[in-house]
C-alpha cells in the first residue's frame, strides 16, 4: 500500500520524525485557509502516486495569497503522467542549506533490512546511484539488532553530511527506522532530508509503502484505502481474494504459491517473454478459484496467451486439472490456456487434461516447455 505524501507525513509524525507544518486542501479555498494558516511564503504540491510532480508544474513555490490560489486552481484537476490530482498538500515553504536522502527497506536477498543516505538529495537516486555510487551510504542491518545509535552515528558520518547537520540527522534516522520496523513499512524514504538555514533537520517529503501482509494488526490503515489507486486488473483481483500485481507483458500468470509465481515469471522472461501479471491463487486451485482469476486475467487487453502453473500438494492433480477444465467453461477466454501441473496425482491431472487438449488448451510436462508455449503462442519476444 502506498501513501500520498500528506499521509507519509501524518505517518511519520506518529514517530515524531519532524515535517513542514501545513495540510491537506481538496479545493482551492481550503488551500487557501491551510496557506493563510502556515504563513507565506507557501509550498503548494500535487498528491499522486507517481514521481516527477515538479516537473510537470505539480510543485510550486508562492509568496503570497493570490499567488497560492492561482498555484492551487492551476494544479487541482491536472494530470500528471495519467493521474488525475483531487488533493494538495500546502505548506510553509522551508529555508534550505542542504539537501539529503535517506532510506529503509528491504533487502531480500540478504535477508536484512537496508538503510541508505546520501549527501546528495532532491534528485533521483537511481541517478545518483549511477553517475556516483559512492556517494551513498548503505547499511546492512541485522533485524534483530536494529538500528543502534551507535551504529547509526558511524553511519551518518560515513555519508559526509554536514557537521551541523549530523545530531539532527542520527535523532531522525532513529526514528525513521522505528516507523520502518514498528510502523510495517516495506519502504521508508525522505527525499529530500534537509538541513534548514537555522539548524534543523526536517523530513521536507515521505515516500512510505506499508506491507499489505501487516494490515491486520493495523486497523487504521483503513483510512488510506479511499486513495489507492488501482487498475481494473487490481480492484477486480482485490474483490475476488487474489493476490495479483498488474505488469506489462503479454503472458498472463496464474500460480499456486507466491514462490512459484514468483518463479514463473522469471521462467516466462528466460524463455523471451514478458509477464503480464503476478497471480497467486494460494494452495488451493478449485473451479470456483480458477475461474475467478481466469477472469481477471481476461481483463487485460494486453494478454495473449495464459500461463497455468500448479504445483499440487494437498490438492491433488485431477482435482486441479478438473478446476482448470470446468473454469474454462464458466469464463469466455480471449487467450489460449498453457497448463503445467506437477506433484502429487499429476499423471491422472494430465490425463484429463489431454482430453480437453486443443488449440484453446495446451499442456506440457515441464516449467520451462509450458513458458516456451506460452511465449510462443503470445507472439514470440515481442510481447
Amino acid at each position: 500500500m502506498d501513501l500520498l505524501e500528506h499521509q507519509g507525513k501524518s505517518y511519520f509524525a506518529r514517530f515524531a520524525i519532524p515535517v513542514s507544518t501545513g495540510g491537506v486542501a481538496a479545493t482551492v479555498e481550503e488551500a487557501l485557509d491551510v496557506a493563510d494558516g502556515a504563513g507565506y511564503p507557501v509550498v503548494v504540491k500535487a498528491q499522486v502516486h507517481v514521481g516527477g510532480r515538479g516537473k510537470a508544474g505539480g510543485v510550486r513555490v508562492v509568496a503570497d495569497r493570490a499567488e497560492a490560489e492561482a498555484a492551487a486552481t492551476a494544479i487541482l484537476g491536472m494530470s500528471i503522467k495519467g493521474h488525475v490530482v483531487h488533493t494538495v498538500l500546502v505548506e510553509h515553504a522551508t529555508d534550505i542549506a542542504e539537501e539529503y536522502y535517506a532510506s529503509f527497506t528491504l533487502d531480500r536477498a540478504a535477508k536484512l533490512h537496508l538503510g541508505m543516505l546520501s549527501a546528495e538529495g532532491g534528485v533521483d537516486i537511481e541517478q545518483v546511484a549511477v553517475d556516483t555510487p559512492g556517494a551513498i551510504a548503505r547499511l546492512p542491518i541485522d533485524p534483530v539488532d536494529g538500528l543502534s545509535e551507535a551504529l547509526c552515528r558511524v553511519w551518518v558520518a560515513g555519508a559526509g553530511l554536514r557537521e551541523e547537520a549530523v545530531a539532527g540527522t542520527v535523532e531522525l534516522l532513529l526514528a525513521l527506522y522505528r516507523c520502518f520496523v514498528e510502523g510495517d513499512a516495506d519502504l521508508a524514504e525522505v527525499n529530500p532530508l534537509v538541513l534548514t538555514t537555522d539548524g534543523r533537520v526536517l523530513a521536507l517529503d515521505a515516500k512510505v509503502t506499508l506491507d499489505d501482509n501487516a494490515a491486520f494488526r493495523h486497523p487504521e490503515w483503513k483510512e488510506y484505502e479511499g486513495t489507492q489507486e488501482l487498475d481494473e486488473r487490481e480492484r477486480l483481483a482485490r474483490e475476488k481474494g487474489l493476490q495479483y500485481i498488474g505488469l506489462d507483458g503479454s503472458v498472463g500468470i496464474i500460480a499456486n504459491g507466491a514462490g512459484l509465481a514468483m518463479s514463473t515469471l522469471d521462467v516466462v522472461n528466460q524463455a523471451g517473454g514478458r509477464p503480464a501479471n503476478f497471480l497467486d491463487i494460494g494452495g488451493g486451485a478449485s473451479a470456483a478459484v480458477m475461474a475467478n482469476a481466469l477472469e481477471v486475467i481476461n481483463t487485460d487487453e494486453n494478454v495473449r496467451a495464459i500461463f497455468v502453473n500448479v504445483f499440487g500438494g494437498i490438492t491433488r492433480g485431477e482435482e486441479v486439472a478438473k478446476g482448470i477444465v470446468e473454469a474454462m467453461g464458466r469464463v469466455e477466454l480471449t487467450s489460449p490456456l498453457v497448463v503445467r501441473l506437477d506433484g502429487t496425482n499429476a499423471a491422472e491431472g494430465r490425463a484429463i487434461l489431454a482430453r480437453h487438449e486443443s488449440d484453446r488448451l495446451q499442456s506440457r510436462a515441464t516449467m520451462l516447455d509450458a513458458a516456451r508455449a506460452a511465449v510462443e503462442l503470445a507472439g514470440g519476444g515481442k510481447g
